[in-house]
């Protein structure tokens, strides 16, 4: 069976993986979450945080063969980490995550989008070192199909996302792009636009381009049917 290692996205950390991890071990498969630098029980200063401690903190996680699943913002972190460790990658899974283009940062790939669901909830630190997202607003644009208990377990988790990883580029994607890589596009995402999803996931193999009914948050609003969908890429893989 597979090894899954989960990436999550901004603000976020390991535990948006609580209900999904289970739901992997029930299929026979191995499945961890790590909390990237700076988020969740991870105390590294945000002064301190990079793309590339993203990065080394996901090759160090990284098994022999993982399947490296990444969630919104988590698709820069498991591409970088592809490309320094191309042999340790199984597969790559985009969940609803942007896909790096080559000399674009995240934020300048949230800026190219179609439009911008996520900047009136974004609240920027004084010295624009981190930002965060207006609590108030969080359900409508994560979790409006997830159930209140999840909801409230995100909420209260919810922290401060350094600026600088986001306003990186990744200037190398090619050897990255040469693994089995698969989109999944969440048809009721309103953080990043469906549409959106659907170009960045333009160049997969139209087989690895995969649906869920679901909001921006897949692992608390069906996370069941989640991890059935990732089993079923493993299967491929």
């Amino acid at each position: 069976m597979a090894d899954f290692l989960l990436i999550h996205g901004s603000g976020h950390g390991a535990w948006a993986w609580r209900d999904v991890i289970p739901c992997l071990e029930a299929l026979g498969h191995t499945a961890r979450a790590i909390d990237l630098p700076g988020h969740g029980d991870d105390r590294t200063s945000l002064e301190a945080v990079r793309l590339e401690t993203y990065r080394d903190a996901v090759l160090s996680a990284l098994g022999d063969r993982s399947v490296l699943v990444g969630h919104s913002m988590g698709g820069y972190p498991v591409t970088a980490a592809a490309e320094a460790a191309q042999d340790r990658v199984a597969a790559l899974v985009y969940l609803c995550a942007y896909v790096p283009r080559p000399g674009m940062a995240l934020a300048d790939m949230r800026r190219a989008g179609p439009s911008q669901p996520l900047a009136p909830a974004i609240r920027r630190a004084k010295d624009g070192m981190s930002f965060t997202f207006e609590p108030a607003m969080a359900r409508d644009l994560f979790y409006h199909d997830c159930p209140d208990e999840a909801v409230a377990f995100a909420t209260k988790r919810l922290c401060r996302q350094p600026t600088l990883p986001q306003e990186t580029p990744l200037d190398a994607t090619q050897r990255a792009a040469t693994l089995p890589r698969h989109y999944i596009i969440c048809e009721e995402d309103r953080a990043i636009p469906p549409d959106y999803q659907e170009t960045m996931s333009h160049g997969f193999d139209p087989a690895c381009v995969h649906r869920l009914p679901t909001s921006h948050s897949p692992f608390f609003a069906a996370p069941d049917r989640l991890a059935r969908l990732l089993n079923d890429i493993a299967e491929t893989t």
